[in-house]
């Protein structure tokens, strides 16, 4: 039955409203630009996502109220529900959507209403702020202990050099939320956050990296780039904490992405069995058609349980779900891959033909299987929350 996830308890009726309102922008906005596109001009599609997302006041999900968001602290289920509508649409809409949430997480997080970077937050939430979150670098990916960005204090200031690379928003973002060393200590201690603004001298665009779905990707370079003390995020050395407890918000959130794209193949491939003229009968006549898609539809339904789950265990139970945010993330993203995959077989030629539906989603869930985790990271994640669990159910 169509819709029928959003009647399960997980959700409530302010989620089913947001679904409607994202499904309402999205038919408003013309839908999936078209491949081909210069990289100008996916900046340019980007920027004008921010901007009419915040009119539309959806990006208010994405701050706490003290922020101007909407409510009084974010929800993850509105984040999913929002993120799975967007990208059951519009891939580069929700990728707009989630970067203005895990740009401004780290301030509402770690700094006041009052604090000099607060102003970033709201205008994150308003659209009238691009941002960014700048975590990665050449050698430290998963492995954030070995990050090599450096924060030396200067006065009251602090100046930054180092390399971030991956960082999506890089070159069009309007302040960058990042993470530096700013002691010896070893692992992710001595790890600091500071908001960075894109004009700031010294930070330098050093280059724009393409992908094989199109969205702003950059590599930055800080070359002495000086940063006042009053953009640090919480005290010097809760950099890592801060970026990992953004991250359990926003997890579970990459899950509703990858069921948005899923749900919008699997609706594709059912479109066309019903249409596809073969043997006599049509496509979706055939057995191998059906189970292909029963497979699909079990796998969807399967992933959107175990993120809507994660979201409503932070939510409602104020529980820490790592591990089931972990779950969620790698069983959806890996999940909707298949799926897809699945889709472009039952579409034959049509499915590898460029600006076919089923093709644009094949390129673009193969990074959600990367970013923010790595697959092979939740598996080692959902075993240590496992292992703790077991070991604190014998004490």
């Amino acid at each position: 039955m169509i819709d029928a996830h959003l009647e399960w308890p997980f959700l409530d009726a302010t989620h089913r409203a947001l679904v409607t309102a994202a499904r309402a922008w999205a038919r408003e906005s013309g839908g999936p630009a078209a491949d081909g596109m210069e990289a100008a001009d996916v900046d340019a599609i980007c920027r004008r996502h921010v901007a009419s997302l915040g009119s539309a006041g959806l990006l208010r999900e994405c701050v706490p109220a003290r922020f101007g968001g909407a409510r009084e602290s974010v929800d993850s289920r509105a984040i999913c529900v929002l993120r799975e509508a967007l990208a059951q649409r519009d891939g580069l809409a929700d990728f707009a959507f989630a970067m203005q949430g895990l740009g401004a997480g780290p301030i509402a997080l770690g700094a006041g209403a009052d604090h000099a970077a607060a102003r970033w937050a709201r205008a994150a939430g308003e659209g009238a702020a691009i941002a960014a979150f700048a975590l990665s670098e050449p050698d430290a990916g998963s492995d954030v202990a070995a990050m090599m960005t450096r924060a030396t204090r200067v006065g009251t200031d602090w100046v930054l050099n180092g390399c971030k690379t991956w960082i999506s928003n890089g070159g069009i973002a309007d302040f960058y939320c990042v993470f530096a060393r700013t002691s010896d200590e070893g692992g992710a201690r001595g790890i600091s956050a500071f908001v960075v603004a894109a004009d700031a001298p010294g930070l330098v665009v050093a280059e724009r990296i393409a992908v094989i779905a199109p969205h702003p990707l950059a590599r930055l370079e800080f070359r002495d780039c000086r940063v006042p003390g009053s953009m640090v995020l919480g005290a010097p050395g809760e950099g890592f904490r801060l970026a990992m407890r953004t991250l359990d918000i926003f997890r579970a959130s990459v899950g509703a992405a990858a069921v948005g794209f899923a749900r919008r193949a699997l609706d594709a491939a059912l479109a066309h069995a019903r249409a596809r003229r073969m043997f006599g009968g049509t496509l979706g006549e055939r057995d191998v058609a059906r189970a292909m898609l029963g497979d699909m539809g079990t796998a969807v339904d399967a992933a959107a349980l175990l993120v809507y789950r994660a979201a409503w265990l932070r939510d409602v139970r104020r529980e820490r779900a790592t591990a089931e945010a972990a779950m969620a993330k790698m069983q959806a993203t890996e999940s909707a891959q298949r799926v897809i995959d699945d889709a472009v077989q039952l579409h034959g030629g049509l499915g590898v033909t460029r600006g076919q539906c089923v093709e644009r989603l094949y390129r673009e869930i193969r990074a959600l299987r990367i970013y923010e985790g790595a697959t092979e990271v939740q598996k080692l994640v959902i075993g240590r929350e496992l292992l703790r669990n077991a070991e604190e159910a014998v004490r």
